[in-house]
C-alpha cells in the first residue's frame, strides 16, 4: 500500500520537473529567436562635428554631437589622447545636452591646450562605445596686423605676378578679396580668364597676373584688399605694390625663379593656378604637361572650357581628383629653355562607411566588416573597436573565429594630413553562448592497489561540450581495464565517468579530464596515488623545434615517490642556465637548440626504501628552413624581356621541399613561359624566357620541411602596352533610355581610359565631356542617362599607359525619338463663363498624329458644337489646340492628347479647372477659449474649384454693429484658426467669410461667445515703502489699472526679501478692499535692523497671479551698533591732553549709519560715579580730550551712535596725564619760637601735579637789601624752623613745591619776627583726613609756644581721654589705631600757655567697605534664580557693585559680578530640582563688604518619575526591551540609566549597563524562555535618583506566557490524601473521563496509522519546523493545524509599541485575577517544542517577516501544549526590525472572531472597517481565527442579527486583555439573553475588559462604534464557572475547554444592534493608537489550480517566492495557511 501511495508521488514528482525543464527550454528557445535586446542597439553619431573648428575669441563656438542608439547614449568629450574633458571656468563647458561650448573669452586668458587642441567626441552605451573624426579646436584672438602689397621685378614683355604679404599668424584666416590701383578700379578674384581686358587677371590663389607688361605699367600702384573670414573685417594693404621694369639689354635665356615653387594643395570642385615664374628676352612660350601616374611619361595638358593657360599660368576651375599628379612646365625663347615640376595635390573631402552596418554573428563563425571610402589623399586607415585602437590598417577586418568578447562597436578611420573621417557597425552575438564549465570534478585521492576506480567529471555549456580524459597527457581509450562513457541530463550538463577495473600502482598518474566545445575548452586535474612501488611509464619521442621551449614532466606511478630527478648521460640536471627542474618531475629546457639540447633524458623517480624506476625519452630538435630574400630588379620589365629569381635556402632540416607560387597560384615547370631547375637541394631558380602580360603580379617561394616552414615574396612588374578587352562600336539608343557604351583596355600600367566629342557633325576634333548630371565616365564605361537628340553624335574613346602610343576608337551615337510632350501633366484653369484654349505640342519623327479625350473618354468636336480641334506643323513637331466657347462646371475634367508615330507614342494630360467663387463655410464652432484668444473650427466649403486663398474672420463685440469689425486672415488651407488680442471676459460675435481668387463667399452664421477671465495683467501702482521701526516696514499701494483687472481682484500676494541677494521672495496674502480709490498697506515684521528689503506686489484674481510690480527697495529703520569700535588706544599727549583712537565696529554690525562716535571719561577713582563722567563727540576715528587734570589716571570707553542711538561701549582703557609743576601750596604759617627762630608751615598744593620731590622755603629780612635765603626741605617735611635771625626784625617767608618736572607756584608771603614772648600757636593746619577701615590714623598739632604749651583734644566735641585705641603722641599729635566707622567726625586740638591759646579743628573720614546687602530670592525656573539686591541702608561710603556667591547643595562656591545699578541678577546655568545657598557682598575701592545672610532656596524640578510597567516593560521570550522614553523626567532632563537584572531566586544583581542613555531604548538580551525574573532600573537626572524594581516573566518559545508563581502550602502525604478523600466525588469521574480519553486516542492512533503512511502527520514533535510539512490529503487536519514553526530567526520585539495579551485567567484559593504578559515569539529555535500536539502558527506577512501579536487579548482556552494561542480581534505587526524601526510604521492585521457555520450569511466576519469607514459595507468573509470544520460566522453588522460563539454554561474562560495602564476594568455585555463571549455576572470578580481610558469606539472607529461605555450593562450570565473549573482549590493546571456545540442553539446568541457585536474588541485591547492598516477580507481564489501544496509553499517561503498572492490563494482548501490567516486547534 505505501509502495502504491509512493509511486504516484514519484511519478508526480518526476512530471513536475519535466514540465519544468520543457517550460525553462520553451523559455530558453523564446529568448533565442527573441533575443532580449532585440529592439536595443550600439550608439551611432546622429550629427558628428566638423573636422575643423575655427572661431574667433569675441564670438566663441559650439560644438554640437548628437548620436542615437537604444538605451540613449551618453555623450562624453575626449582629447585625442583619450582622456575626458572637464569645463574649465569660463573658456570651456559641456553642456546638459552634449554640446561642447567655448564661450568668448577675453585675449589674455587664452590658453593652448584649452583653445589649440584637437577634441573628439565618445558616444557609449552598454553595447559599446563610439568616437567621433578628429576635431581641431583652433581659436584665433582678434589681434592687429597689416598686409603689405610688394613690388614686383619685371623684364618688358613679360608677365608679372603681384604678391600680397600677410602675416604669417593670420594666414589661415585671411584670403585676397580684391586689388586696387591707383585709380580706384577695383579687380575682383574671378575665375572667368576673359576679364578686365584680358590685361589684369587675380587668379584663385590672390595674386595680380599682369600680362605683357610695357612701360606705362610702371606708372601704376596697386593695394591688395583683404578679408577676415572670422570676424568678416576688410582692410586694405598698409602699402602699394608697383612694377619694377627693367629694359632688356640684350637676348636672355628664360630664368624661373625657383623661390616661388611649392607644391599645390586644392579643394575638390575650387580653382586653383599653378605659376610658372620665368622671364626672358624676347618673350618666351609656355607649354604645360602632365607626367602620367606611375611613370616618367608625360603628355601635354588639354587646354579647354575647364582648363586655361593665362602666359605661363596655368588656371584649373573646378578641380577634380584626376587632375592630382606632378606637372612640367616647360618655357622656351629663341636663346634657351628652361623647365620647372610641380605637384598638385587636390583634396576630396574623406567619408567612409562600414558595409554591413550591423550583424548577428553565430559563435565560432567568421565575421567580415568591409571598410568603403572615398576621398582624397588617403594617408592611414585604422580600425577601432569600442573605442580603442585595435592595430588593423587594412580595410577589411575579418574575425575567423567569432567570440564573446568580439561583440561591440568597431569603427574605421580614414585620414590625411587635413582631415579624418569615420564609420561605424555593431557585431552582436547571435544565439546562446556559454564556454564549458567544470560543475563537478573528482578530487586527488590515495589508495591502495585492488579496488576500482570511478572518477566523474560534470560540465556544462552551451553547446554541449565533449569530455576526454588524459593520464599524465596521453589520451585514455577504452580498453579492457579502462572504460570511459558519458551520458547528457535533462539539464544538458555531460557526465563523463572513468572506470579502472581493479586498479593497479602503474595506474597512479595526474588525470585530466577535458571539457570541449566550439566555444571554449575547461579542464580539471588531480592525482590518483595508488600505494606501490615507483614506476614510469613510456614515453615517447619529443620532437621540438629549435628556439623553442620544451616542457615535459614524468609520468611517474607508485606512492609514495620521494624524489624524482632528470638525467642526461647520467648527470643530474640542470647542467646548464637553460634547463630547469622541479620536484613533481616537470622538466623546462628553453630555447632549445640542435647541438645543445637534442639527446636523451632519462626520469629517474626514487621511494624512501631506495626503489627506482627509470625512464627514457628522446628529444630530437629539429630546424626550421630560412628563406634568402630574392628580387625581379627595381624597375618594371618590358614584354618580351627575360626574368629569374633564385630561391635559396640557407638554413632548415632537409628533406626541403621548395614550391613557387604567382599570386598565390603555384607554377608548373613548362607552363605559360615558366621554368623550374634546381641546382642543389637547397636552390631553386624560377625563369621566364619571354615576359608577358600574365607574368605580372607577386611571385612567392615556400620553402617547408618537418619543423616547419619559411617564405618570401616579390613583385615582377611589366610594361604592357594598352590593348583592347571591349571595343567599343557604334551604337543606336531610344531616346530617354539610359545609354551604356563600355571601352575597356588593360596594360600595365592600368591604362586611363578617357571619352571625348566629336566638334560639330563630323568626326575629326574631339573636346572633352562636360561634366553633368547625366554623362559620366566609369572605369572606362560611358554612361549617358536619359539620352536626347542633342547627345548624338561622334565619340572617341582613348585608352593611354605610356608605353606605345595608346589605344582610340571612333563610334557614332544615334538616337531614335518616339513622339514627345515635354510637358506630360499640366493645369489650366479658367473662369466659368468665358472661352478657353488647351494647347498640347509633340516633339519627335515627323509625321505625328494627335487625338484628344475628355475624361478617358474620345472628344468628338462634332458632337459638342462648343469644341473646336485645329494642328500645326512645327519644325520639331506638331501643334494641337482644343477651343471651348463657354466653359462650364462640368468642364472641370482631365483631357488628354495621345501623340503617335513609327517609333512609340506618348500622352500628355492638361487638367482643365472651372473655377468660381467658393461657397460659404458652414458648421463654425467654438473649440476653446480663454481671456484672450478663441480656438474656431469649421467645415470647409466647396472651394468653387480654385484654391481657398483665405478664409476672413469677422467679429466684433456684441454690442457693435457689424460695421464696426475686427478681421482675421487664415490660410486657406486651415479649417481651424485661434483669433487673438481680444479682452477677457467680453460678449463677442464671430462669422467667417471664405475667399478664392476669383472672390468672396457669403458670410457664414454668427456665433456668440464670452472670453474667460485671465490673471491680472497690470501690476499694482503707487507702490511706496516706509521704515515703521527697526524690525518693521509698512507697504502702501493701490489696484492696477481697471481694465488690466481681467476679472475680480481677489487680492494681493505681497513679496519682500533682503535685497542683493538671490534669495526666493517671501509673499503673504492680502485681502482686496472693495472701498473705491482706498490705499492697501501691509506692515512686514521680524525685519532686520537697518537692512534694505527689495519688495514686489502681484494682484490675484480667481485665475491666477498677476505680473510682479517693480521692485522697490526700502531700508529698515537704523538700530544701534552691536558690537563696539574695535582696537582702542589711549596716548598721552601732555598733562592735560590725552588722544583717543579707535576703529570702526564691523559693518554688520552697525545696524545703521554711524553718525558719530561718543568717548565717556573720566578720572579712574571717580569712574564708579556716572555723575562725574564725561562724554566728548565726534565723527572721526580718533579724538583729542582737553582740559584734564594733570597727573591723573583717566579711565575713558568709546561707542559708536547711529540715529537708533548709542551702541555698546568699548572694553574700559586707562591712561595717565603727564606730571607738571605743582601749584602753589595751600597755606603758610611763620609762628615765632624764639628770639632768634621762626617755625614756617605749610599745606602741601591741592594740586600737586606730579609727585613732589622737595619743598623750596625762601625767607628775606624786610626793607633790607638782603639777599632772599633758600632752603631745600624734603618732601615728607611739612615745616621748617628758620635759625640764626635776627631779633624784632621781620622776615618774609614764602614756599614753592617741586616735582621732577620744575618749581611751581610760590605760595602767598608771610611776615614774623623773632621775639622772645612765644605766645602758644599751632602750626598745623585744619585737615580733613581720610582714612581706611582697620588701619592706623594720626592727627597732627604742632605747637609752639615759651612756655611750652598745654595740648588737649575734643573729639565730636568731647574731652578726649586716652584708651586702647587712642593715645597722645609726644609731638601733641593723636593717633587712633584700627580705624572703626564711628572713629569718623571732628577732632579738635587746643594748644594754650600763658600767653595765648591756639586750636584746629580736623575732620576724620573713614573709608569702610560697604557694610552687608540685602539679598531676597525674586523668582525660580528649573535651571534659574532671580535675586534681588539692595545696598545697606547705613552705607555712606559709595557703593562700587555686588559679588553674588551660590553654591549647590553639594558642590563649590561660585560667584558672579553685579553692577550696582543692577536691581535684579539672574543666576543661569544651574541644576535642575536642587538645593542652593546664595549670599552677595558688596564692594568699593576699599574692598569687599560683609557678607549678607546666606538665601536657602532650591531650583525647580524632581527626581525621576516611575513610568507605567506596561509602557515601560515589553517582555519576549529570550530579551525584554525597555523604554526609557515612558519614566518622566520630574521636570529635570534624565541624564543616564543604570540597569540590573537577577533571576527572581537570585541573590546578586547583575549590572547590564550604567550608562544608558534617555533617548533610546534598550534591549537586555540572552534571557532564559519561560523564566522570572527581577529588574532594577535606577533613573538619574540633576535632582536626584529613582530607583524601581520590576519583576516580569519572559515568554514561552511559543511566544506563550507562563503561569504566575504561586505560594502554595507544603502539603504533608496526609494532607493530600485527605484533600483526595474530600473530593471523591470529583475525583472519580475525573479519574475516568481520562481513562475514556486515553483509550479513545490510542484507538484513533491506530485507526489512522491503517491509512496513513506518514507519521509526521500525526506527532509534531521536536524536529517541527522549516522542514515539516502539511499534507493536504489529510481532510481531518485540514483546519487543525494553523502553523509551521517560523525559522529561527533572531529579532528583538520593536520597541515603542504597546504589546499586550489576552491573559488566561486562573484562579486559586482566594486568589483574584493573575495575568501574565505574554507575546507571541517567533525567534526562539523550533526544536525547541516538546510534545506540542499543533505546531504554531507563522503570521505570514509581506517579505515573509513574521509577526509578534501587538497589543492583543489573548484568549487560552486550557489544551494541554496549547501555551499560545491567538485571539479573536487580535492586531499584530509584522516585525522582524531591531529597535530604529518605527513602532507605528508597522504593518498591522487583525484576525478575526470565531464564527459559527450554521449560518453561512455572508457579512463583516469580524472585519474591522478603518476610522470613519460606514458600518454597512459589504465586505466578503474574511480569515478566521481558529477555522474548524463549523466556522463561527456572524451577520452583517448593519442592524441584522449577528450569530455569536457563545460557550455553553459550564464554558469559563472569557476573554482577558491585559491593559497597558495595569488596571482592570469591567464591561457588562449588554446583549440580549445571550453574551458574546459571555462575560460574568455581578458576582464574577473580575472579567477582562482593558479599555483604556479614551473612548476608543468613538474616537478611532467613528459611527457605528460611537455609543459610550456605559450602555454595556449586564443582562444576565452564561458564563458562571463550574465547581470543577479555575475556582477548584486544587485545579492547578489549565484544562481544556469544551468544544463549541454543533447543533447549538443561536437563538439566545445574538444582539439586536451592531454595534454591540464588536464588544471585546480590538479597540478594547490595543492602545496602539497609531495608523492602523485596512482591515479588509482576504480574497479567496475559487480555482484550484493557482493552489499549491503545502510542501510547496514551505519551500517557496523558505526561498522568499511565495508571494502575497500565492499565500492567498493557499487557502482555497484548507490545507495550508494564508496571508492574515491564524490557526489554532
Amino acid at each position: 500500500m505505501m509502495m502504491m501511495m509512493m509511486m504516484p508521488n514519484e511519478c508526480h514528482k518526476w512530471l513536475t520537473l519535466f514540465a519544468a525543464v520543457a517550460l525553462l527550454a520553451n523559455i530558453g528557445s523564446t529568448l533565442a529567436a527573441n533575443p532580449p535586446d532585440a529592439d536595443q542597439k550600439g550608439p551611432v553619431f546622429l550629427k558628428e562635428p566638423t573636422n575643423r573648428i575655427d572661431f574667433s575669441n569675441s564670438t566663441g563656438a559650439e560644438i554640437e554631437c548628437k548620436a542615437s542608439g537604444n538605451p540613449m547614449p551618453e555623450i562624453i568629450w575626449v582629447r585625442s589622447d583619450g582622456t575626458a574633458v572637464g569645463d574649465v571656468p569660463g573658456l570651456r563647458q559641456i553642456s546638459s545636452d552634449g554640446k561642447l561650448v567655448f564661450p568668448p573669452f577675453r585675449a589674455e586668458d587664452y590658453r593652448q591646450e584649452v583653445h589649440a587642441q584637437v577634441y573628439a567626441c565618445l558616444a557609449r552605451n552598454q553595447f559599446g562605445s563610439i568616437i567621433s573624426r578628429d576635431v581641431h579646436v583652433r581659436a584665433v584672438v582678434s589681434q592687429f596686423y597689416i598686409t603689405e602689397a610688394e613690388n614686383e621685378y619685371v623684364i618688358k614683355g613679360n608677365a608679372a605676378v603681384v604678391k600680397c604679404k600677410i602675416p604669417s599668424f593670420v594666414a589661415d584666416f585671411v584670403q585676397i578679396e580684391a586689388w586696387v590701383d591707383d585709380q580706384g578700379v577695383e579687380l575682383w578674384r574671378d575665375n572667368s580668364t576673359g576679364a578686365y581686358d584680358g590685361k589684369y587677371l587675380v587668379l584663385p590663389s590672390g595674386e595680380l597676373h599682369i600680362r605683357e607688361v610695357g612701360p606705362e605699367d610702371g606708372y601704376k600702384s596697386y593695394q591688395c584688399r583683404t578679408k577676415h573670414r572670422l570676424t568678416g573685417e576688410t582692410r586694405l594693404s598698409a602699402t602699394k605694390g608697383r612694377l619694377v621694369i627693367t629694359e632688356p639689354i640684350g637676348s636672355s635665356p628664360p630664368k624661373i625663379n625657383a623661390l616661388t615653387y611649392k607644391p599645390n594643395t586644392v579643394e575638390f570642385h575650387s580653382s586653383t593656378a599653378i605659376l610658372c615664374p620665368a622671364q626672358g628676352y624676347p618673350a618666351p612660350s609656355f607649354r604645360w604637361y602632365k607626367f602620367i601616374e606611375g611613370t616618367t611619361r608625360k603628355q601635354a595638358v588639354v587646354l579647354n572650357d575647364r582648363v586655361k593657360q593665362v602666359s605661363g599660368t596655368l588656371i584649373i576651375k573646378d578641380a577634380v581628383v584626376e587632375d592630382s599628379g606632378k606637372y612640367l612646365c616647360v618655357v622656351n625663347n629663341s636663346v634657351g629653355g628652361e623647365s620647372v615640376e610641380t605637384v598638385l595635390t587636390v583634396t576630396a573631402p574623406l567619408s567612409a562607411k562600414i558595409d554591413p552596418p550591423t550583424q548577428t554573428i553565430d559563435f565560432g563563425r567568421p565575421a567580415v566588416f568591409t571598410c568603403q571610402y572615398t576621398g582624397n589623399p588617403i594617408k592611414t586607415v585604422s580600425w577601432m573597436k569600442d573605442g580603442k585602437a585595435i592595430g588593423h590598417s587594412d580595410p577589411v577586418l575579418r574575425i575567423e573565429s567569432v567570440k564573446k568578447e568580439d561583440k561591440g562597436m568597431y569603427q574605421c578611420f580614414v585620414r590625411n594630413d587635413q582631415e579624418s573621417a569615420e564609420a561605424s557597425a555593431e557585431l552582436k552575438l547571435g544565439g546562446r553562448f556559454d564556454p564549458p564549465v567544470i560543475r563537478q570534478a573528482f578530487q586527488e585521492e590515495t589508495m591502495e592497489p585492488g579496488p576500482s576506480v570511478f572518477l566523474k567529471c560534470v560540465a556544462g555549456g552551451n553547446p554541449t561540450p565533449e569530455i576526454s580524459w588524459e593520464l599524465d597527457g596521453k589520451k585514455i581509450a577504452n580498453n579492457d581495464r579502462y572504460q570511459v562513457g558519458q551520458y547528457v541530463t535533462v539539464n544538458g550538463d555531460v557526465v563523463s565517468y572513468l572506470n579502472i577495473t581493479s586498479v593497479h600502482a602503474n595506474d597512479g598518474g595526474l588525470y585530466k579530464c577535458i571539457a570541449k566545445s566550439k566555444v571554449g575548452v575547461a579542464e580539471h586535474s588531480a592525482k590518483l596515488n595508488v600505494y606501490g612501488l615507483p614506476y614510469i611509464r613510456q614515453m615517447e619521442k619529443k620532437a621540438i623545434v629549435a628556439g623553442e621551449t620544451l616542457m615535459v614532466t614524468c609520468p611517474v606511478a607508485g606512492y609514495p615517490i620521494d624524489s624524482i630527478v632528470w638525467e642526461r648521460d647520467n648527470r643530474p640536471l640542470p647542467i646548464n642556465r637553460k634547463q630547469k627542474v622541479f620536484p613533481n618531475g616537470t622538466l623546462i629546457i628553453e630555447n632549445v637548440e640542435r647541438n645543445s639540447d637534442q639527446a636523451t633524458y632519462t626520469c629517474v623517480a626514487k621511494n624512501q626504501e631506495g626503489y627506482s624506476a627509470r625512464g627514457s625519452l628522446e628529444v630530437q630538435v629539429m630546424v626550421p628552413p630560412q628563406v634568402r630574400p630574392f628580387s625581379f630588379g627595381e624597375s618594371a620589365a618590358d614584354v618580351g624581356d627575360v626574368a629569374s629569381a633564385n630561391c635559396v635556402v640557407p638554413k632548415g632540416d632537409g628533406p626541403l621541399e621548395i614550391r613557387w607560387f604567382l599570386n598565390a597560384v603555384p607554377i608548373v615547370d613548362g607552363q605559360s613561359g615558366f621554368s623550374l631547375g634546381r641546382w642543389n637541394d637547397r636552390t631553386s631558380l624560377l625563369n621566364i624566357d619571354s615576359l608577358n602580360a600574365v607574368h605580372r603580379g607577386i611571385y612567392k617561394c615556400i620553402a617547408s620541411n618537418a619543423a616547419g616552414s619559411s617564405e618570401y615574396v616579390a613583385e615582377l612588374q611589366v610594361n604592357v602596352p594598352p590593348r583592347w578587352i571591349l571595343e567599343p562600336t557604334d551604337k543606336a539608343f531610344a531616346q530617354g533610355s539610359d545609354a551604356k557604351v563600355e571601352c575597356k583596355a588593360d596594360g600595365f600600367p592600368k591604362p586611363q581610359v578617357t571619352w571625348k566629342k566629336a566638334v560639330g557633325d563630323t568626326p575629326g576634333e574631339y573636346k572633352d565631356l562636360k561634366k553633368s548630371d547625366n554623362i559620366r565616365v566609369e572605369e572606362g564605361t560611358l554612361h549617358i542617362d536619359n539620352i536626347q537628340k542633342t547627345n548624338e553624335g561622334y565619340y572617341l574613346c582613348e585608352a593611354i599607359n605610356g608605353i606605345g602610343s595608346g589605344l582610340s576608337a571612333v563610334i557614332m551615337v544615334s538616337v531614335q525619338a518616339p513622339p514627345e510632350f515635354t510637358e506630360k501633366l499640366r493645369n489650366q484653369t479658367a473662369r466659368r463663363g468665358e472661352p478657353a484654349v488647351l494647347q498640347c505640342e509633340a516633339k519627335g519623327e515627323k509625321p505625328i498624329g494627335i487625338l484628344w479625350n475628355m475624361n478617358n473618354m474620345r472628344l468628338d468636336p462634332k458632337n459638342d458644337n462648343r469644341y473646336t480641334i485645329r494642328e500645326e506643323i512645327l519644325s520639331a513637331g506638331v501643334m494641337s489646340s482644343l477651343s471651348i466657347k463657354r466653359t462650364e462646371r462640368s468642364d472641370s475634367a482631365l483631357f488628354t492628347c495621345v501623340a503617335t508615330n513609327a517609333f512609340g507614342s506618348d500622352d500628355a494630360s492638361i487638367n482643365m479647372i472651372v473655377q468660381e467663387v467658393p461657397e460659404m463655410p458652414y458648421a463654425l464652432k467654438v473649440l476653446d477659449k480663454s481671456g484672450r484668444s478663441v480656438q474656431l473650427s469649421w467645415a470647409q466649403p466647396y472651394d468653387g474649384n480654385s484654391p481657398l486663398i483665405r478664409y476672413i474672420i469677422e467679429f466684433k463685440r456684441s454690442r457693435a454693429s457689424w460695421d464696426e469689425i475686427d478681421r482675421v486672415m487664415v490660410p486657406g488651407h486651415t479649417t481651424e484658426a485661434q483669433v487673438q488680442k481680444l479682452s477677457p471676459a467680453t460678449t463677442y460675435n464671430i462669422r467667417i467669410v471664405a475667399e478664392n481668387e476669383i472672390g468672396s463667399s457669403q458670410s457664414s452664421e454668427a456665433v456668440t461667445i464670452i472670453t474667460a477671465e485671465e490673471a491680472p495683467s497690470g501690476k499694482p501702482q503707487n507702490i511706496k515703502v516706509d521704515p515703521v521701526n527697526q524690525t518693521t516696514l509698512r507697504v502702501m499701494w493701490k489696484p492696477p489699472p481697471r481694465s488690466d483687472w481681467n476679472g475680480e481682484i481677489l487680492g494681493y500676494y505681497v513679496g519682500y526679501k533682503l535685497s542683493n541677494t538671490n534669495s526666493s521672495y517671501i509673499f503673504e496674502t492680502i485681502n482686496f478692499i472693495t472701498e473705491e480709490g482706498k490705499e492697501h498697506s501691509l506692515e512686514l515684521n521680524n525685519l532686520r535692523v537697518y537692512t534694505q528689503y527689495s519688495v514686489v506686489i502681484q494682484a490675484f484674481n480667481k485665475i491666477g497671479a498677476g505680473p510682479l510690480s517693480d521692485e522697490e527697495k526700502q531700508f529698515t529703520a537704523e538700530g544701534t551698533p552691536s558690537q563696539p569700535p574695535s582696537d582702542t588706544a589711549c596716548t598721552t599727549l601732555t598733562s592735560q591732553t590725552i588722544r583717543v583712537s579707535w576703529v570702526s565696529p564691523p559693518l554688520e554690525s552697525a545696524n545703521g549709519v554711524i553718525k558719530t562716535y561718543k568717548v565717556v571719561y573720566a578720572p579712574s577713582d571717580e569712574w564708579y560715579d556716572e555723575t562725574k563722567r564725561h562724554y566728548k563727540k565726534t565723527a572721526s576715528s580718533d579724538t583729542v580730550l582737553h582740559g584734564l587734570k594733570k597727573y591723573t589716571n583717566y579711565t575713558m570707553q568709546v561707542l559708536a551712535t547711529t540715529a537708533g542711538g548709542d551702541g555698546v561701549r568699548s572694553v574700559p582703557i586707562h591712561c595717565q596725564t603727564e606730571p607738571d609743576v605743582p601749584e602753589a601750596p595751600t597755606d603758610v604759617k611763620a609762628l615765632v619760637m624764639g628770639n632768634a627762630a621762626i617755625l614756617v608751615s605749610w599745606r602741601p598744593p591741592a594740586q600737586p601735579n606730579g609727585i613732589i620731590t622737595q619743598y623750596t622755603v625762601y625767607s628775606k629780612a624786610e626793607g633790607a637789601e638782603t639777599e632772599t635765603k633758600t632752603q631745600k626741605v624734603p618732601h615728607y617735611q611739612m615745616s621748617f624752623e628758620a635759625t640764626e635771625l635776627e631779633k624784632n626784625k621781620p622776615y618774609e617767608f614764602w614756599v614753592t613745591a617741586s616735582t621732577t618736572i620744575g618749581e611751581g607756584q610760590q605760595s602767598k608771603s608771610i611776615v614774623a619776627m623773632p621775639s622772645d614772648q612765644v605766645p602758644a600757636k599751632i602750626a598745623s593746619f585744619d585737615d580733613t583726613f581720610t582714612a581706611t577701615y582697620k588701619e592706623d590714623a594720626k592727627m597732627p598739632c604742632q605747637a609752639v609756644g615759651a612756655p611750652q604749651p598745654e595740648i588737649t583734644w575734643k573729639i565730636k566735641g568731647v574731652d578726649f581721654s586716652a584708651n586702647d585705641r587712642m593715645r597722645l603722641l609726644p609731638d601733641g599729635s593723636l593717633l587712633i589705631k584700627s580705624v572703626n566707622r564711628q572713629d569718623a567726625g571732628d577732632y579738635t586740638c587746643h594748644a594754650e600757655n600763658s600767653i595765648a591759646k591756639d586750636s584746629i579743628t580736623h575732620k576724620l573720614i573713614v573709608l569702610a567697605p560697604p557694610q552687608s546687602p540685602q539679598v531676597t530670592l525674586s523668582a525660580t525656573t528649573t535651571d534659574t534664580l532671580t535675586v534681588r539686591l539692595k545696598p545697606h541702608e547705613g552705607d555712606t561710603a559709595p557703593l562700587h557693585g555686588y559679588t553674588l556667591h551660590y553654591k549647590p547643595e553639594f558642590g563649590e562656591w561660585e560667584t558672579a559680578e553685579v553692577s550696582v545699578e543692577s536691581q535684579k541678577y539672574n543666576i543661569e546655568n544651574l541644576l535642575c530640582g536642587s538645593r542652593y545657598q546664595v549670599y552677595a557682598t558688596g564692594f568699593n575701592n576699599i574692598g569687599a563688604g560683609e557678607a549678607s545672610d546666606i538665601l536657602n532656596t532650591r531650583t525647580k524640578g524632581q527626581k525621576p518619575k516611575l513610568p507605567e510597567k506596561p509602557r515601560f516593560i515589553e517582555v519576549s521570550s529570550n530579551s525584554v526591551s525597555l523604554h526609557f522614553k515612558a519614566w518622566k523626567d520630574g521636570g529635570c532632563p534624565m541624564s543616564h540609566f543604570v540597569v540590573e537584572s537577577k533571576k527572581r531566586d537570585q541573590l546578586e544583581w547583575n549590572q547590564i549597563s550604567n550608562n544608558v542613555k534617555p533617548d533610546n531604548n534598550y534591549v537586555v538580551l540572552d534571557l532564559e524562555p519561560a523564566t522570572w525574573y527581577n529588574l532594577r532600573i535606577t533613573a538619574h537626572n540633576s535632582a536626584g535618583f529613582t530607583v524601581a524594581e520590576y519583576d516580569f516573566a519572559t515568554l514561552t518559545v511559543t511566544g506563550g506566557t507562563i503561569a504566575p508563581s504561586r505560594d502554595l502550602p507544603e502539603l504533608t502525604a496526609e494532607d493530600t490524601i485527605r484533600i483526595i478523600l474530600s473530593n471523591l466525588n470529583l475525583v472519580v469521574p475525573v479519574v475516568a473521563a481520562l481513562l475514556v480519553i486515553i483509550i479513545a486516542i490510542i484507538v484513533i492512533c491506530i485507526l489512522r496509522s491503517k491509512g496513513n503512511h506518514h507519521k509526521d502527520d500525526v506527532v509534531y514533535n521536536q524536529t517541527m519546523g522549516p522542514g515539516a510539512t502539511l499534507d493536504k490529503r489529510r481532510p481531518d487536519l485540514r483546519d487543525e493545524l494553523g502553523y509551521i514553526a517560523p525559522p529561527n530567526r533572531k529579532l528583538p520585539p520593536v520597541p515603542g509599541s504597546n504589546y499586550n495579551t489576552c491573559d488566561r485567567i486562573k484562579r486559586g484559593r482566594g486568589s483574584g485575577l493573575r495575568s501574565n504578559h505574554s507575546t507571541w515569539d517567533p525567534r526562539r529555535n523550533p526544536n525547541l517544542y516538546e510534545e506540542l500536539k499543533a505546531p504554531p502558527v507563522p503570521m505570514h506577512g509581506i517579505g515573509n517577516h513574521y509577526g509578534h501579536a501587538h497589543g492583543t487579548p489573548e484568549c487560552h482556552y486550557r489544551h494541554p501544549g496549547m501555551e499560545d494561542e491567538i485571539c479573536p480581534y487580535a492586531t499584530f505587526h509584522l516585525l522582524g526590525f531591531r529597535e530604529e524601526m518605527d513602532p507605528t510604521k508597522a504593518m498591522n492585521f487583525q484576525t478575526f472572531p470565531h464564527q459559527n457555520g450554521h449560518t453561512p450569511v455572508p457579512g463583516h466576519a469580524g472585519t474591522m472597517l478603518p476610522p470613519g469607514h460606514p458600518g454597512h459595507v459589504h465586505s466578503r468573509s474574511g480569515s478566521q481565527s481558529m477555522p474548524r470544520a463549523n466556522r463561527y460566522q456572524r451577520k452583517n453588522s448593519q442592524g441584522g442579527q449577528s450569530s455569536i460563539y457563545t460557550p455553553a454554561p459550564e464554558y469559563d474562560d472569557p476573554a482577558n486583555c491585559a491593559e497597558e495602564d495595569q488596571y482592570r476594568r469591567y464591561t457588562r455585555v449588554n446583549s440580549q439573553g445571550g453574551s458574546l463571549y459571555s462575560g460574568p455576572g455581578p458576582e464574577y470578580d473580575d472579567p477582562a475588559n482593558c479599555a483604556p481610558e479614551e473612548d476608543q469606539y468613538g474616537s478611532q472607529y467613528g459611527g457605528p462604534y460611537g455609543q459610550p461605555y456605559d450602555h454595556y450593562g449586564s443582562r444576565g450570565s452564561m458564563g458562571r464557572r463550574s465547581i470543577g473549573s479555575a475556582r477548584n482549590p486544587g485545579n492547578g493546571s489549565p484544562e481544556p475547554p469544551p468544544p463549541p456545540p454543533r447543533n447549538h442553539d443561536m437563538s439566545n446568541s445574538s444582539f439586536n444592534d451592531s454595534k454591540e457585536s464588536n464588544e471585546i474588541s480590538e479597540a478594547e485591547c490595543d492602545r496602539d493608537h497609531g495608523p492602523r492598516g485596512n482591515y479588509g477580507a482576504v480574497k479567496r481564489s475559487p480555482q484550484p489550480k493557482d493552489q499549491r501544496t503545502t510542501e510547496e509553499m514551505r519551500k517557496l517561503i523558505e526561498r522568499n517566492e511565495a508571494g502575497p498572492k500565492q499565500l492567498q490563494l493557499q487557502q482555497a482548501n484548507g490545507a495550508g495557511f494564508t496571508a492574515y490567516d491564524t490557526m489554532a486547534v
